[in-house]
């Protein structure tokens, strides 16, 4: 008597005959689909990208808003980058990054403390600034979109961020790799809304802020190159 399963099988590949009678062989094309099944499941899995993580002593996160008519230079000491770059298919890449709010610095120490209130970044309620990629898609070898998460301040928008591969070389300490990106926010997209108006000079400060971000970051040893 016929395996009903296999019976069924047969019917829906219209190999079955008027007596219900099962043929020899399977149909050419249901053999290639289960040859196909078998060599999909002998291939491997592709390796995860591997993990750079970013060297501080040689990375800037730095940021300029305008006082009344002149951009005012600030940075951030403490931040991190892990960045997973596969450099054979891009789209496979990701990177988080995470700026600790409270290591703003603009020279100048009043500034600094009020940058850290709740009229800014509020850095004791929000202490992190914080960016998780979702998708990388290359432009050109060196050139790349890269969209994500931005949380400032609590508030969460979608970005899309130019960056530029600036180089990757092999050290003693290792393999290192550099980035960069350059873009503009409007602060007030992330509930920074503090200001002063003086009567005959306009707003104290401009909304744009501009940001500039380079790291340099050292190949794990996890995921050291051969």
């Amino acid at each position: 008597m016929a395996n009903p399963a296999r019976l069924a099988l047969l019917q829906l590949s219209g190999d079955v005959g008027a007596h219900g009678r099962a043929p020899l062989r399977l149909t050419a094309g249901l053999l290639l689909l289960l040859g196909g099944l078998r060599l999909a499941a002998q291939v491997p899995p592709a390796p995860e990208p591997p993990v750079y993580r970013s060297d501080l002593d040689h990375s800037a996160v730095g940021f300029s808003v305008r006082h009344f008519v002149t951009p005012v230079p600030g940075r951030f000491r403490d931040f991190s980058a892990t960045i997973r770059y596969d450099r054979d298919d891009p789209a496979r890449s990701s990177v988080e990054f995470r700026v600790k709010a409270a290591s703003i610095e603009t020279d100048n120490d009043d500034r600094d403390a009020h940058l850290r209130s709740a009229d800014f970044f509020d850095a004791a309620r929000y202490p992190e600034l914080t960016f998780a990629s979702t998708s990388v898609r290359a432009l050109e070898a060196t050139r790349f979109e890269v969209t994500g998460d931005l949380s400032v301040r609590g508030v969460v928008r979608r970005v899309t961020l130019p960056v530029t591969l600036l180089g990757l070389v092999r050290t003693p300490q290792g393999e290192r790799i550099g980035f960069e990106t350059a873009f503009s926010l409007d602060r007030k997209d992330y509930g920074i809304t503090w200001n002063r108006v003086l009567e005959g000079a306009g707003a104290l400060l401009g909304d744009e802020v501009k940001v500039t971000i380079s790291v340099e970051a050292l190949r794990s040893p996890a995921s050291a190159a051969p």
